[in-house]
């Protein structure tokens, strides 16, 4: 569930954006922060909310603009840009070697396990398969809105890089424990 809630303020966003891309702005911004403020208050650390603290500053920074200049060149890329800055956000905490889902595992799993190697390198890759699945949706948008596809293709493309990602997030840790826990077996 952890993962699922951090995209509450992009899906406010999306919904309210079609609208007007400026109170879709303000719509993700609100629920951002009104969900980083409630986990800061149960006590979460920051390192758990990397993906909420990104995304108020991706719509303080697309409101901004969009305030600014409601009809600017970007408000038709608007969806692209929002699956760029996930991509970079997800990019850049697996680079700076601080994956934006360790934050967030160590909320659902015990200490002990926080500091191994084998938690990190799970991580790592669920990491870079979001980061993956975002980069695939934003290239895939850009593609379908430069080409005039169908809008079919791109829904299609969204939920295709989100599902996979989010059935990896809950099929791959317990694979690696399986697979930890029949190698212990056999040793004992």
């Amino acid at each position: 569930m952890g993962y699922v809630r951090g995209f509450i303020p992009w899906v406010a966003s999306g919904v309210v954006s079609s609208f007007d891309w400026r109170w879709g702005a303000v719509a993700g911004f609100l629920a951002g922060l009104l969900l980083l403020l409630q986990d800061r208050r149960r006590g979460v650390p920051l390192d758990a909310l990397v993906l909420e603290a990104s995304s108020i500053v991706y719509f303080v920074v697309i409101g901004a603009v969009a305030f600014a200049s409601p009809d600017s060149p970007l408000e038709p890329y608007n969806g692209v840009l929002s699956f760029v800055w996930l991509a970079l956000t997800a990019w850049g905490s697996f680079a700076v070697r601080r994956p934006f889902t360790l934050g967030i595992a160590r909320r659902q799993t015990p200490q002990e396990y926080w500091d191994t190697p084998g938690f990190l390198a799970v991580n790592n890759a669920i990491t870079a398969v979001w980061a993956t699945g975002f980069t695939f949706i934003f290239v895939a948008t850009a593609v379908c809105e430069a080409t005039g596809a169908p809008d079919w293709i791109g829904i299609t493309a969204r939920v295709a890089g989100l599902l996979a990602p989010a059935v990896f997030t809950k099929v791959y840790p317990a694979r690696v424990q399986a697979r930890l826990e029949a190698m212990q077996a056999a040793g004992a």
